[in-house]
């Protein structure tokens, strides 16, 4: 399936580059604020799993042709719940099918459970060069709230390890959290930033659909802060960060310069990736166009599949280029560096309309220089509503 797009296009996603992203599905636990592919699972056939994941990325590589990776991603689920050797039988793989960069980045997302510790030399021997820890809290109180595994001392322990195992460490935090005060998040962050090695991840919490805390909040027994108290503790963490030298690069995430996810910044450079595993996303440039892939989510299913097929693609649709110049805007905009109005306008045939985009800067919610445009600091807030306009 290929969409033919005008000539200037076929090498958009080089703005971008090429990453592999591997979804492990698996968590201890549920938590109740989560609402990505993950699941439960008292028995896990790790063998098994191996040569699904396997057999998946070759089906992959077929759908990408040859080209070179310029990162590899394990996500989750809980990656760090994977064994050391089926880490190194991926990253092998991966890089005899598409060859991995010189210095291609290789991301582990992991708990700081003292138990999934023990498994960080193992993922350094196996490649791995970058890890991300997801932290959430410095608070126990806290901690439990969110239905985490993990005690701060733990927390704090495990990222000391990472840390002398990783060059490249970073860790999560989630604020907005229930009852929490502005004076208590800046001790938490300042706390943070002192053990920091280059990289935060901080997001504020969300009540997504079809989550336990979803529940609570329509029965009236979660109460998050308000979006005046939420844009308070955003302000707050951005007066924080950038004092600190680890100003956001992106809505969520900071880091001293030349420490950025650089597979992250293949999603929001809208760049392709190739999505394995269950429930993963990809965006594949063949043939001239581009095609957006899904895997089925449920992972008995896509097990199913993967065995049937050798692979658990359920959906694989060509994107127009008014799609792709969306997507785009939607992904760049989130970036301090902002978007370039004229690769949108190749990508979608027509250009931004230039009367909203100068309202916006007259109102100082977006800056435009040499090229880009870009959310101010004020625009950030009201992002959503900035690409509303720009979108329309």
């Amino acid at each position: 399936m290929s969409l033919a797009l005008a000539p200037e296009t076929r090498a958009d996603w080089c703005s971008g580059g090429f990453g592999i992203y591997v979804h492990w599905p698996f968590c201890k636990a549920k938590c109740p604020y989560c609402d990505f592919n993950s699941h439960v699972s008292r028995t896990i056939d790790h063998d098994g799993w191996a040569e699904a994941l396997l057999a998946e990325m070759a089906h992959m590589r077929a759908l990408t042709g040859p080209r070179r990776a310029d990162t590899l991603f394990f996500g989750g689920g809980t990656p760090s719940l994977m064994r050391p050797a089926t880490v190194a039988r991926l990253i092998e793989a991966a890089d005899r099918l598409w060859g991995l960069a010189p210095g291609a980045e290789i991301s582990l997302e992991a708990n700081p459970t003292s138990a999934e510790a023990e498994n960080f030399r193992g993922y350094a021997a196996a490649g791995v060069n970058r890890l991300s820890l997801g932290v959430q809290a410095l608070d126990d109180a806290d901690l439990k709230a969110l239905g985490r595994q993990h005690t701060a001392a733990e927390a704090v322990a495990a990222f000391e390890t990472a840390r002398g195992v990783f060059a490249r460490v970073s860790f999560d935090l989630i604020y907005a959290r229930v009852g929490q005060t502005e004076a208590a998040w800046e001790a938490e962050l300042s706390r943070a930033l002192a053990l920091a090695v280059d990289h935060l991840s901080l997001y504020q919490l969300t009540v997504e659909p079809g989550t336990r805390f979803a529940e609570l909040h329509a029965r009236g027994r979660l109460a998050v802060p308000g979006q005046g108290a939420a844009a308070g503790l955003y302000r707050l963490t951005q007066e924080i960060t950038q004092a600190a030298g680890m100003p956001a690069y992106e809505i969520s995430n900071h880091a001293r310069p030349g420490a950025e996810s650089r597979h992250n910044l293949i999603y929001w450079r809208y760049g392709d990736y190739a999505g394995i595993g269950p429930g993963a996303h990809g965006r594949v440039t063949r043939g001239g166009g581009r095609v957006a892939t899904e895997t089925l989510s449920d992972p008995a299913a896509w097990m199913t599949a993967v065995r049937r097929a050798g692979h658990g693609i359920a959906v694989e649709e060509a994107l127009s280029g008014a799609d792709q110049a969306t997507e785009y805007l939607l992904m760049a905009m989130r970036l301090a560096e902002g978007a370039e109005p004229a690769r949108a306008a190749r990508l979608s045939g027509a250009a931004l309309p230039q009367a909203r985009v100068r309202a916006l800067v007259a109102d100082g919610l977006l800056a435009e220089e040499a090229g880009r445009i870009a959310a101010t600091p004020d625009g950030r807030l009201v992002l959503n509503a900035i690409l509303a306009e720009l979108l329309a």
